[in-house]
């Protein structure tokens, strides 16, 4: 029987989380503060812990070495009411299981839980899983706490202290950039240098100069020898933006310093040695880049150590309103304006938009309203007609990728299974998309292609509805197009 103690200063949190949780085969325990918990982690040893961040005076991310000191295999599961990204990195840095939000998405808290069971129950064939604490440390500004960013900041907790190469994988404008510092803030190398260089900006016949440096001589121009980025950040970490714009000659190179670290400066015949990791960067697919023969398989096989997959700002809505206002604090301080608020019209008209640009392009509009903006609020007046203008009702293709009746479900089941067997870090996200694309469908063919109606049925706005349609349709339209280039 596996043991669950509940840490959390709010009473009727504590009663509801038990009446939720109680089963046969779980004993729970509850305490209100830090005291009483570390009196039941002594006294009944549980193998699982909901602990709330914030606890009165105390933190729960404080408390987490000490609890553990008592059980060093203990699965803690972090809840709390005032997340951030940086917040939900610090505590996968530290060694949770997971990392959950108030108010708690009920079913969502079942199955983390019920997954902690699964591995409690094949963990206790003795295995040691403590990891040791880390620093906390700056980062930058990572902004959404909706569950397809809390998977991202999960997975950049995991994955930075691991000394390992990183390929994230994004369209353009969705901050990779941001991610990448991320990672380097969270490292074991924070206190070795970050490079950061776009390949994509830098013409081909200086690429390998700017990499790699050159001695005197090397070709016309080259009047000294100059130190390239790689042995710049020597024990650091340098980020590769646009790495599938780097020429084959150039990825023969850099494959070589991926593999043993040795490499050779333009003109020069010195063998050097450097200790860098690779932060790599696309928004293209470089698998098909590789069957065009445009890019090194090998290469990219010695990137994508571990993938961080971003999602675009369409299929992210709800991160909008916090990354608007973070936006226009940001943009008073740079502009000297004067914006206080954004009107929930205007919230509604951003939401609506597809935003092709993503973040790059959600500043974009942003600086520009707030610019020709008149008073302390913005309102939706002030933002560009592109982005206001009215969205029609848009008719869900026939063809979908899932059917819609009952074998639509029978495939949904297949789908979760088949997700699930991955372990990619983010099968909740990619469950919670098919399941919304199959209820969706089925509500819009009821109400026969009418968004008023199948909002109606489904209890949720028209805002709401057609963002999930943009969602469902984009996810459609790239599906189709990598289903042609194969």
């Amino acid at each position: 029987m596996e043991k669950l103690l509940i840490v959390d200063d709010e009473a009727h949190i504590r009663t509801t989380i038990e009446s939720i949780l109680r089963t046969d085969g779980l004993q729970i325990f509850s305490a209100a503060d830090a005291l009483s918990a570390i009196s039941q982690m002594e006294k009944e040893c549980p193998q699982i812990v909901l602990l709330d961040i914030r606890l009165g005076a105390s933190s729960g991310l404080d408390m987490f070495a000490e609890l553990r000191r008592y059980n060093p295999r203990a699965l803690v599961i972090f809840i709390t009411g005032h997340g951030s990204a940086d917040t939900a990195i610090e505590t996968m840095k530290l060694g949770a299981f997971d990392y959950l939000m108030k108010p708690l998405d009920l079913d969502r808290l079942c199955g983390t839980v019920e997954q902690a069971r699964k591995i409690c129950r094949e963990m206790y064939r003795p295995a040691a899983i403590d990891q040791p604490a880390m620093d906390k440390t700056g980062s930058d500004r990572l902004i959404g706490s909706g569950p397809a960013m809390q998977a991202v900041c999960r997975q950049i907790g995991r994955i930075a202290p691991q000394d390992v190469n990183v390929l994230i994988m994004g369209e353009s404008g969705t901050g990779k950039e941001l991610i990448a510092r991320a990672i380097y803030q969270h490292s074991r190398r924070l206190q070795a240098p970050f490079q950061s260089m776009n390949c994509s900006a830098i013409p081909e016949t200086l690429l390998e100069s700017e990499l790699f440096g050159h001695e005197k001589g090397a070709f016309g121009g080259a009047d000294h020898r100059r130190i390239g980025k790689f042995e710049q950040c020597h024990k650091g970490t340098i980020f590769l933006d646009d790495v599938s714009d780097i020429p084959l000659p150039t990825q023969g190179r850099l494959l070589r310093l991926l593999q043993d670290g040795q490499f050779q400066r333009v003109g020069g015949v010195e063998t050097l040695r450097v200790d860098v990791r690779v932060v790599a960067a696309t928004s293209r697919n470089l698998e098909a880049l590789i069957t065009e023969g445009k890019f090194r398989q090998d290469l990219y096989y010695r990137l994508r150590g571990i993938t961080i997959p971003v999602p675009p700002l369409r299929e992210r809505t709800e991160d909008i309103p916090e990354l608007a206002h973070y936006l226009m604090f940001r943009f008073n301080q740079q502009l000297g304006t004067t914006v206080q608020s954004i009107s929930t019209d205007a919230l509604d008209k951003l939401q609506q938009h597809r935003w092709p640009g993503n973040i790059r392009e959600l500043q974009s509009i942003l600086r520009e309203a707030m610019i020709i903006a008149t008073g302390p609020a913005l309102l939706p007046e002030f933002i560009p007609l592109d982005v206001r203008g009215e969205i029609q009702d848009e008719p869900m293709p026939g063809e979908s990728g899932l059917a819609s009746g009952a074998d639509g479900w029978q495939e949904l089941g297949k789908f979760v299974e088949t997700v699930l067997s991955r372990g990619t870090g983010d099968g909740y996200r990619q469950v919670i998309q098919k399941f919304d694309r199959l209820v969706i469908q089925n509500a819009m063919n009821q109400a026969k292609g009418m968004q008023a109606r199948a909002a109606e049925i489904l209890g949720l706005s028209r805002p709401t509805l057609r963002s999930k349609l943009r969602t469902i349709l984009s996810a459609i339209e790239r599906e189709k197009a990598e289903t042609s280039a194969e």
